[in-house]
């Protein structure tokens, strides 16, 4: 074979490969996130905005993916998750139960020292002065969520499932429940911004302390993808570069601090 046909040859192989390598498909990681403000929150246009968000876009700046944002309320969120129609979801609380269920990245992003709390009805005669006087009482939950272990495993509570955090309080608003248990830390900020009358509601004076810590979330379906891989390698790396710490700062979230790395 002539020179000029060896060099004709080979650069016909080097732009078959080129085109290939073109035409294959940027993959995309498709992020459920529900409005939980001031973590996460979608405005009147459908904007989309949060920590997890952050994030993601942060890991997408290191590693080529396209991110798909999905708008949802929290329990249609964690059931897509579940049935591996999303590849992903920030701000869960991780559970054994769970933790069949879907892949938890470390180390979690969101750390908060707060309590459970219970709202009733301002003009209510309820009192809760400890765990036992939550027996006999409608308590409203968001279908899904996690709370504290003694409280998920209860069956002797009458628990009412509720779509939202909004749907929770205006059934309690209502009547249809006695009360409502939410996250201290969040609860007032996000009735603040859901325009929902604290000043009609009591915080009753039994409390469950606890750390919470909130986690970015894989599909089961998704996670041994290559993609998943580069970006759990990722969520490490923004952790030990102090990278994530600058991320949930805007969020009033704590530092992830060294011990907090080596969280399982």
């Amino acid at each position: 074979m002539r020179l000029i046909d060896k060099i004709l040859l080979l650069s016909l192989f080097a732009l078959s490969f080129l085109m290939k390598v073109s035409a294959a498909p940027i993959p995309r990681l498709s992020l459920a996130v529900d409005h939980a403000p001031p973590y996460s929150q979608i405005n009147e246009e459908g904007d989309i905005t949060g920590a997890i968000v952050d994030i993601a876009e942060a890991i997408q700046a290191r590693v080529p993916f396209k991110i798909e944002l999905v708008a949802c309320p929290f329990p249609r969120c964690l059931k897509m998750l579940e049935d591996g129609e999303v590849n992903a979801m920030g701000g869960l609380i991780r559970t054994v139960e769970r933790q069949t269920q879907m892949h938890f990245l470390m180390p979690p992003y969101m750390i908060l020292s707060s309590s459970f709390v219970f709202y009733g009805r301002h003009d209510s005669e309820l009192a809760v002065q400890n765990y036992g006087d939550l027996y006999g009482k409608k308590v409203a939950v968001m279908r899904g969520a996690a709370h504290f272990k003694r409280f998920d495993q209860d069956q002797k509570l009458e628990k009412i499932e509720a779509l939202s955090e909004k749907n929770a309080i205006d059934m309690l608003l209502k009547g249809r429940v006695d009360l409502v248990v939410a996250v201290e830390e969040t609860a007032e900020h996000s009735m603040s911004v859901l325009n929902q009358p604290i000043n009609k509601l009591k915080k009753m004076s039994y409390r469950y302390d606890d750390v919470i810590y909130g986690y970015f979330v894989l599909s089961r379906q998704f996670k041994n993808t290559p993609l998943a891989i580069e970006i759990e390698h990722h969520m490490k790396l923004l952790a030990q570069s102090g990278e994530l710490t600058d991320l949930v700062a805007p969020y009033n979230l704590p530092p992830i601090e060294q011990p907090t790395l080596g969280f399982y």
